[in-house]
């Protein structure tokens, strides 16, 4: 097999590579808002036609929400399955954006060029690595590599709703030796990394509820309890002074990191002064008998999302609300379970209600934290062809967010999920202005063409 002759195609073909992603990116595929059903549709069968223009045998797959895109090629050799999203989030605010979030263009930049757009690395950049190496493999070998499906998902912004039936249906068609998942980033701008630990999640609304109306301070202030006082009282000790959450029994279940991956992190001499400076903050509010890195990796969080209660209108208005409201969620890692966690939290908050006081809970949900084993020998090979491709070895590294899809695949199908992606923590994923690095699209696809060279 000529890998030069695959990497030669893919350097002269990254103009037109660039023009198909920016199609693509003019598709304003929001799954989350209706009114967008039709251009998520477009997005998927766009991705059909372009999956057969290279040989895949592709197709659109109905479900209740978005469509879900499955293509095959290749019956003989190891059979890897390549997941992705075509969905993509919302825009809003619209007024922070340079230029029309679905109008893409290449711009040059202070630190080189990118490609300007929704999507633009959440996930379609990323996605259309992979097809992009399929494609420059298929140029100088007339054929696919191996064995390859390729699974691409509508709903992934909108919480998946469909997914895991539409797994659970067809796992024999989908089952295969490994799943890679192009959804995640670099350790840094020269550091390619494989993602094998990610954070599980668990969250919940409450509403404390307290009299049966709004009140005049004036006439009831004092005698009357005040329920925002009594979600910020119960909230405020929610951590110690020490960053670590209180309650009980909520490190049950965390494991302590092996001492080789903690020296590995260490090893990768992670500047937490400038992540943290990059957003006008310098002290580390985690544990502190915690590095920042671990903190962000390794260690549960728990979380005051949102808070609001009472009058928050323009002017001022003397009112006792009858309600109070928060949103919470919990970052997960090793064997936390999601529903252990929300009946702690819930069992933790009723025992410090005072009198006259209640409180509900509404849109309770979690998915578990992930660990991928690398004793599969196809980790080190991917490794090393990262390592090759950037001039840098290549990270096992673990990330703070959650992506579900990797827990489901080990699951419903029993298969072990890889994650590698090229995204830089600069991309603006889920802001105004999302951007996604011109060498980040063209040295990912190069890396699946060596990775696929390597595994196939």
């Amino acid at each position: 097999m000529s890998l030069p002759s695959v990497l030669d195609t893919i350097d002269h073909s990254l103009p037109e590579a660039t023009d198909r992603l920016l199609e693509l990116l003019r598709i304003p595929s929001i799954s989350t808002d209706p009114a967008f059903k039709a251009d998520c549709d477009r997005a998927a069968d766009w991705l059909v036609e372009d999956l057969k223009t290279i040989g895949f045998d592709a197709a659109k797959r109905m479900t209740p929400g978005h469509p879900m895109v499955v293509a095959h090629a290749g019956t003989t050799g190891p059979h890897i399955l390549f997941y992705g999203h075509y969905d993509v989030q919302p825009v809003d605010p619209l007024n922070l954006w340079d230029r029309d979030p679905f109008d893409p263009q290449v711009q040059d930049t202070a630190k080189g060029r990118v490609i300007r757009g929704r999507g633009s690395a959440d996930d379609k950049g990323q996605l259309m690595t992979f097809i992009e190496a399929c494609r420059a493999w298929k140029t100088v070998h007339g054929t696919l590599p191996g064995r390859i499906t390729i699974f691409l998902e509508g709903e992934e912004e909108s919480g998946s709703p469909s997914l895991i039936p539409f797994m659970q249906e067809n796992a024999e068609e989908l089952r295969s030796d490994i799943a890679l998942i192009c959804d995640t980033g670099m350790f840094d701008s020269k550091t390619p990394a494989i993602v094998t630990m990610l954070r599980g999640l668990s969250k919940c609304e409450l509403t404390v509820h307290a009299a049966n109306k709004d009140l005049h301070s004036g006439m009831f202030g004092g005698p009357a309890m005040n329920p925002i006082r009594v979600l910020t009282k119960i909230l405020g000790t929610l951590h110690d002074d020490q960053g670590r959450v209180t309650i009980p029994g909520f490190y049950d279940d965390v494991e302590e990191l092996p001492d080789a991956v903690r020296q590995q992190w260490q090893n990768l001499a992670f500047d937490h002064a400038a992540f943290l400076g990059d957003v006008d903050l310098s002290v580390p509010a985690g544990e502190q008998d915690r590095t920042p890195l671990e903190q962000i990796w390794s260690r549960p969080t728990a979380e005051i999302n949102g808070i609001w209660g009472g009058y928050t209108g323009a002017g001022f208005k003397t009112v006792l609300p009858a309600e109070a409201h928060a949103k919470i969620s919990f970052r997960l890692v090793s064997k936390m379970d999601p529903d252990k966690i929300n009946n702690a939290f819930e069992a933790w908050f009723k025992a410090q209600l005072p009198a006259d006081c209640s409180v509900e809970f509404k849109d309770v949900n979690g998915s578990p934290a992930s660990v991928m084993s690398i004793d599969d020998p196809a980790f080190e090979k991917a490794r090393k062809a990262l390592s090759e491709e950037w001039g840098t070895e290549a990270a096992y590294v673990g990330a703070g967010g959650s992506i579900p899809i990797a827990g489901y695949f080990k699951d419903i199908l029993g298969m072990d999920a890889m994650l590698i992606g090229f995204g830089r923590d600069d991309d603006q994923m889920h802001s105004p202005n999302e951007k996604y690095d011109v060498e980040s699209f063209h040295k990912g696809i190069r890396s699946w063409a060596r990775i696929l060279d390597k595994l196939m």
